[in-house]
């Protein structure tokens, strides 16, 4: 099978940091991205999760509020019914 090169620009703090990283995983950046496509011709998607970071549901304030209703489902607490007008109040604190 015939060979090609790849020619990608990146960030240099992000190239330093992922080659150390692939380099503790015993292969190099090369081995890591032809990983990468393979996985992505055997799944036929990008084998990972992409979100944006502006994402309102990924926030800090979401996520600990998710994990506090969490903890007061397993602590037997039950779930609380709200309007939408409460809901729209929860919005904007």
């Amino acid at each position: 099978m015939g060979q090609t090169t790849l020619s990608i620009r990146m960030d240099d703090d992000i190239k330093r940091r992922f080659d150390i990283f692939c380099a503790d995983a015993g292969m190099n950046a090369t081995v890591a991205v032809n990983m990468f496509a393979r996985a992505v011709l055997r799944e036929k998607c990008i084998p990972f999760k992409i979100t944006g970071d502006d994402d309102p549901f990924y926030s800090a304030k979401n996520q600990a509020r998710l994990l506090k209703a969490m903890e007061d489902v397993e602590a037997g607490k039950g779930l609380v019914y709200k309007s939408m007008e409460e809901l729209e109040a929860m919005e904007n604190e």
